[in-house]
């Protein structure tokens, strides 16, 4: 009996163990059941606040400033984190069959837990900080060969030990001190030298000066004071004689010496020699200059088509008439003069409307302190006043002559390949021709870049025609009055989340609704709407209401806007030239496509957050013949864009993206490759952040695909391309399968792309090298070569980032 109750008692046990094997197994399927679709949100958050997070340190990277290493570190962990997460998912089907439940529901409370707590600190309100002024900053520039040998003759100047202060004259260039400011000077040289706390700040001129004279006392220093109007008293800035500090260098340039060959420069010789008495009539012209540089350069190219003794004459009496004696109205008149000698009415107006935006105007994501050519040009088209063309593309080319003559005379100055700026003192003048003169005529109110914190004054502003009171911080228009003659109003770049009904340009700003009452600007031929990722509605049928509409850009996150809608009431803006439009999935694409006009006018395309299909085929957007722009953005499913051709009939010089010059990739965390970009001959610059699958940029076993769409042989990829940034990309371990010549690129920025050890460049590569490469010195550290030679050609090109 005694074995029989043994056996009794062990079954027992194990059916009670059993039962709580049963028991457990249930309880640790329930928790992962309800863990896992928990986890899953969860992680889907963490990627949008990471990808957010990456927009807007990639802006900040753009605009020169230097991102927080927290915020490095934060996006590391959560880079590291993302990962974990998706293999645990990836895993619990897998663990549920192999009954390993209780490590797996466990590991993903915790993941859980520190998903948590890793949002909880991704909450920066600034990512990055501006850069440090550097104590001597180094730019390339176009040395003019007039200038050769002074620039000699200041260098053996420079060498020379024994001299300490150098004078330059009549070379200054355009540009125009108007005040001399001790404290402007002190400020300049103070924040070279470390100081810039509120203490310094709050201090006066004879305490900065004394702090000044303390630190370059002990120092080489070599500082450059330019276009000096007066003199300048070094004592009291607190610059010590260069004498006192062995080595030390002063330089200095005025405006006072070298008129009369500046003015003859500029003027010509088929001026000047087209009658015996015009140069003496000219010396008389240069000398009302009164040696200002600016005006030497406008007023001279001004006379240089005047080739009658009446023109010159006349020219002297008109610059007789603007002599007076205040500093600031002695420059205006005599910039004046330029603008009055502009051929017409609509040269004169196209010049004023450069004056709408702030001093050294900055447009956001794009180069700093400028103006696009571009966009320029469709706002004077947009008014009327290129009235040569019916088309805004025809229209540039009346636009672009325009700037030329802008440049040459130097009321504008150029930035760039793209973009124009406007010297201060330009803007000044134009603001003042627009008070003084044109009141009537033009009817201007500026307050762009003022600091306005609410809007100005209702009654200051309602016979205005043309309004700009862009880059401010107003939040919220309150008296807005009707205006009855407006035609232009810059609204861009400010903080707005309320506003009326008399607007266009809105880009920047953080208004979430779109009035109804913009129905009633049935002649709107421009529409801004760009980056405005607030905006959360657009009233059904507004749009289609501005059927004279020739621009419209709509490029912002619209992740609860379907657009184009159902009705397509874009179909209604027969007139439209330019086009920019974000599009968030494939019906709203497939609509969107299936309209022609959108063919020969869509300029910018965002295909963002598509979520049909793991495959998209890129050549559903051939036709659109005038595509400059491409973004893909937050595509999470997308693991492959294809090239699989259409039947379409399309002629061979509009397809395959020919017009194509800006690819962006980002988020797209599952794309493994971008091999179509073959098809874009004309790419000059290239985007991809986020991509966390991808593993190759363009992929030798799709050659096949590349050939079938645009045949043997094909050229070499990236011939045109200028800048290229790769960053987040950690399994990415090839660029291309073979060297590259790359004869454009100048600069390739890469970050957190740890397996990239191969770069596609050789020696053939180097010659010629222009390129800047940036990255972490770990990285470049373990790149492989070709060689050692090729190595040591590019050694110069890297520049050590914060990684």
């Amino acid at each position: 009996m005694g074995n029989c109750c043994s056996v009794q008692c062990s079954f027992e046990n194990f059916l009670l163990r059993g039962w709580d094997f049963i028991v457990g197994h249930a309880n640790y399927v329930c928790r992962f059941q309800h863990t896992l679709p928990t986890i899953s949100a969860a992680l889907q958050e963490l990627s949008a606040q990471r990808n957010d997070l990456l927009r807007q340190v990639d802006l900040a990277e753009q605009r020169l400033s230097k991102p927080f290493e927290q915020v490095q570190l934060w996006l590391s962990k959560a880079e590291t984190m993302i990962t974990e997460a998706e293999k645990l998912i990836a895993d619990g089907p897998q663990q549920l069959n192999n009954l390993c439940l209780g490590g797996c529901a466990s590991k993903m409370a915790k993941m859980l837990q520190e998903i948590s707590d890793h949002k909880s600190k991704g909450a920066f309100g600034k990512v990055a900080e501006n850069q440090p002024a550097a104590s001597v900053v180094v730019m390339p520039v176009e040395q003019p060969v007039a200038l050769e040998s002074t620039i000699q003759k200041v260098w053996s100047c420079i060498e020379d030990e024994d001299v300490g202060i150098i004078g330059l004259y009549g070379l200054g260039g355009a540009l125009v001190s108007k005040d001399y400011d001790v404290g402007k000077i002190q400020d300049r040289i103070g924040g070279n030298l470390g100081f810039s706390d509120d203490s310094w700040k709050n201090k006066n001129v004879e305490e900065k000066a004394v702090d000044i004279y303390g630190v370059l006392l002990n120092k080489k220093f070599f500082v450059l004071l330019d276009d000096l109007w007066k003199r300048v008293d070094l004592k009291q800035v607190g610059i010590p004689q260069p004498s006192q500090t062995k080595g030390s260098k002063l330089i200095f340039t005025t405006r006072s010496l070298g008129a009369w060959e500046l003015f003859q420069d500029k003027v010509g010789d088929a001026a000047l020699n087209s009658h015996p008495d015009i140069p003496n009539l000219a010396k008389q012209v240069a000398e009302r200059c009164g040696g200002l540089p600016l005006a030497l350069i406008t007023i001279g190219h001004a006379m240089a088509c005047k080739t009658t003794l009446e023109d010159w004459k006349y020219a002297i009496e008109m610059l007789k008439r603007f002599a007076l004696p205040k500093l600031e109205n002695e420059v205006f008149p005599l910039l004046k003069f330029s603008y009055d000698n502009l051929p017409d009415a609509t040269m004169k107006c196209c010049l004023l409307y450069c004056y709408l935006h702030p001093e050294d105007y900055c447009i956001p994501k794009k180069r700093d302190y400028c103006i696009p050519k571009k966009r320029l040009v469709e706002y004077w088209f947009c008014e009327g006043l290129l009235n040569k063309f019916d088309r805004i593309s025809e229209a540039q080319m009346q636009g672009g002559d325009i700037i030329s003559s802008f440049l040459n005379a130097c009321l504008l100055e150029r930035d760039g390949e793209d973009c124009v700026k406007v010297l201060d003192v330009i803007c000044d003048m134009g603001l003042w021709i627009t008070r003084e003169f044109e009141a009537t005529e033009y009817n201007f109110f500026v307050k762009a870049g003022a600091q306005l914190f609410e809007e100005p004054d209702a009654k200051e502003w309602e016979s205005a025609k043309r309004m700009s009171v862009m880059k401010n911080k107003i939040k919220v228009l309150k008296e807005t009055p009707k205006c009855p003659n407006l035609r232009i109003l810059f609204l861009s770049e400010n903080e707005f989340q309320v506003i009326s009904d008399e607007c266009f340009d809105l880009s920047f700003t953080g208004i979430e609704e779109l009035p109804i009452e913009l129905k009633s600007w049935t002649k709107l031929k421009m529409l801004d709407l760009s980056c405005m990722d607030n905006l959360r509605k657009i009233p059904q049928h507004l749009i289609c209401s501005f059927s004279k509409l020739q621009i419209f850009r709509m490029w912002f996150r619209m992740y609860l806007i379907d657009y184009p809608n159902e009705d397509n009431e874009l179909k209604g803006l027969q007139h439209l030239n330019i086009l920019r439009i974000s599009i968030h999935n494939m019906v709203c694409l497939e609509r969107f496509l299936s309209f022609n006009l959108f063919r020969c006018c869509t300029e910018a395309l965002e295909l963002s957050d598509f979520r049909e299909s793991n495959v998209f085929n890129v050549l559903c957007l051939e036709n659109l013949e005038r595509l400059k722009k491409l973004q893909f953005c937050d595509c999470e499913i997308m693991e492959e864009i294809k090239m699989e051709k259409l039947h379409t009939l399309v002629s061979k010089e509009t397809s395959c993206f020919h017009t194509l010059s800006e690819v962006i990739i980002m988020g797209c965390k599952k794309l493994k490759d971008v091999t179509w970009l073959m098809l874009a001959p004309n790419l000059r610059t290239l985007w991809i952040t986020g991509c966390a699958k991808m593993e190759e940029i363009l992929s030798e076993g799709k050659l096949s695909e590349v050939a079938g769409v645009i045949g043997i042989p094909y050229s070499k990829p990236f011939l045109k391309l200028e800048t290229l940034h790769l960053f987040d990309l950690a399994k990415l371990k090839s660029m291309y399968w073979d060297a590259l010549p790359f004869p454009c690129l100048k600069l390739l920025h890469l970050h957190g792309c740890r397996e990239l050890k191969k770069l596609p460049l050789n020696s053939d590569s180097a010659k010629g090298n222009r390129l800047s490469i940036e990255g972490s010195k770990d990285w470049w550290a373990a790149i492989e070569w070709e060689n050692e030679a090729t190595r040591n050609a590019f050694l110069p090109s890297f520049k050590s980032v914060c990684a």
